[in-house]
């Protein structure tokens, strides 16, 4: 009998590896690395053999697509920023076995998923990252999960319910975590300079990322699920919060009632709004 161990949102802006060894970053994304440091330390003090990673630079515009190979391995470039991110190292194992349920669970009543065990499929920086600080060790295996960018809400929603449901029917003890901003409005060009890498570009996103946190400490996440639609699209959400609402619906959606507890303190980075928060979860 598998178990969800351990649900979390982070990020995986490219700042957190420039802050190792540039600057005027050099230092300033020291919390949320800890944080990220923090969160694989605590799966693997549950027990975890596995990420699941919602990743939203892994876009998917037909279906839910989850990678199946039994091992992720190569060297990335990031074709949006390749100035950011650029030979950047992967290697960790894959759960092949825990992507096929995925797919089937989903099957059952939800939206198409194909898991694909592809040698030459790519691993993207909204995994690769997150990875860099919480398994270098290759200890736990990875299943990165693709954000459909013309999926509904309710699609993802059901989606993160049946990623939970193969959990528990899997024999494996899991990490969930949903990789994205809060918000995503990113400077123009015209803006960009050393100075953006710590502001936001929206006073009203900021605004509202501040309340989402609010909501979150103060257990009010029925209200959440209820201003997830409108916040998704009106705050400029990464891949329409893809990760978020599957996240959400891995816990239950609007039933859950856990504690939200806050890794690290908010951030902008390139004007978009970036936490790491753990979802826990109930006995």
């Amino acid at each position: 009998m598998g178990e969800l161990v351990l649900a979390a949102k982070i990020t995986h802006v490219p700042s957190l590896m420039l802050s190792e060894r540039i600057e005027p970053l050099k230092g300033t994304r020291d919390g949320p690395i800890n944080a990220l440091k923090l969160t694989g330390q605590r799966a693997r003090e549950r027990g975890a053999d596995t990420f699941v990673v919602f990743d939203t630079h892994w876009i998917s515009n037909f279906g839910f697509h989850i990678n199946a190979n039994p091992w992720h391995r190569g060297s990335y470039t990031s074709p949006e920023a390749p100035h950011m991110i650029n030979d950047v190292t992967y290697d960790f194992p894959g759960n092949p076995d825990l992507a096929d349920m995925i797919a089937a669970e989903t099957a059952r009543d939800g939206p198409l998923a194909l898991a694909h065990q592809i040698p030459t499929m790519p691993v993207e920086y909204g995994t690769i990252v997150p990875m860099h600080y919480m398994n270098l060790d290759k200890t736990l295996s990875v299943v990165p999960i693709a954000s459909p960018v013309f999926a509904s809400v309710d699609e993802n929603r059901k989606f993160g319910a049946a990623v939970h449901r193969a959990i528990k029917r899997s024999r494996h003890k899991v990490a969930v975590l949903a990789s994205g901003s809060l918000s995503h409005q990113l400077f123009e060009n015209a803006k960009l300079g050393p100075e953006a890498w710590n502001r936001i570009s929206s006073e009203f996103n900021r605004q509202m990322d501040l309340r989402v946190l609010e909501l979150w400490r103060d257990g009010r996440f029925a209200e959440f699920c209820a201003m997830l639609p409108d916040y998704t699209r009106k705050c400029n959400g990464e891949a329409l919060m893809a990760d978020t609402v599957m996240l959400f619906g891995a816990l239950g959606w609007d039933r859950y009632d856990g504690k939200a507890e806050q890794l690290c303190d908010y951030f902008p980075s390139s004007g978009s709004g970036q936490v790491a928060v753990e979802f826990h979860l109930n006995a």
